[in-house]
């Protein structure tokens, strides 16, 4: 599935939703990256965005970012899911839970490819939706790299704001939702509640 076909899932829910309801996105990682791309084509349907530590490359380059990817996508998807996950987290697995992760291989390949391109497929200068890029809080250098491209972000616009989860790790949905949901409520508050 390419990014337009996840941005026209996404939309289609938000069509759906938005005549009875306004719409908040959150998206994590990738699905951050989608939510950005869907406030840009339907501003006037969405109400608010929270991004949780979106790879956004092409507004700042990742340093540590892994160049070569496997040729085999049961493998990569194994690599990553190790590396992003731990490889504790890997072996918990059952065997039928790893395949379905391998079989997920082709599909992860493609969306990397997304945020492995050098150019920008969306411009977020022309976002207009209310935006907070959030993202987690701590010593390790992956942490410096999404707070740094907060502070990217700020300057490509003004309009979006950042937040930083004390504490939280990339999968701060799983880790810390409390705390997510909290700031979630917050930001809906202050931007959208009495609107």
């Amino acid at each position: 599935m390419d990014l337009d076909a996840h941005i026209g899932d996404l939309l289609a829910l938000v069509n759906r939703e938005a005549a009875r309801q306004p719409v908040i996105l959150f998206g994590h990682s990738f699905g951050g990256v989608i939510t950005f791309a869907a406030a840009l084509r339907r501003p006037e349907s969405i109400r608010l965005v929270v991004s949780y530590e979106a790879p956004l490359p092409w507004v700042l380059p990742r340093p540590y970012l892994r160049q070569v990817l496997d040729d085999d996508p049961g493998v990569e998807a194994e690599l990553f899911f190790r590396r992003v996950m731990s490889d504790a987290a890997w072996e918990r697995l059952s065997e039928s839970q790893r395949e379905s992760r391998r079989l997920d291989g082709p599909a992860l390949l493609a969306d990397l490819e997304v945020v492995r391109r050098p150019t920008a497929p969306f411009d977020l200068t022309d976002l207009s939706t209310p935006t907070t890029f959030a993202y987690g809080g701590g010593d390790a250098a992956w942490l410096d790299y999404y707070r740094d491209l907060g502070v990217a972000l700020a300057h490509v616009n003004a309009a979006i704001e950042t937040a930083e989860i004390a504490s939280a790790t990339h999968s701060a949905h799983l880790s810390n939702a409390d705390q997510l949901a909290e700031l979630i409520e917050r930001r809906y508050v202050a931007t959208c509640a009495s609107a």
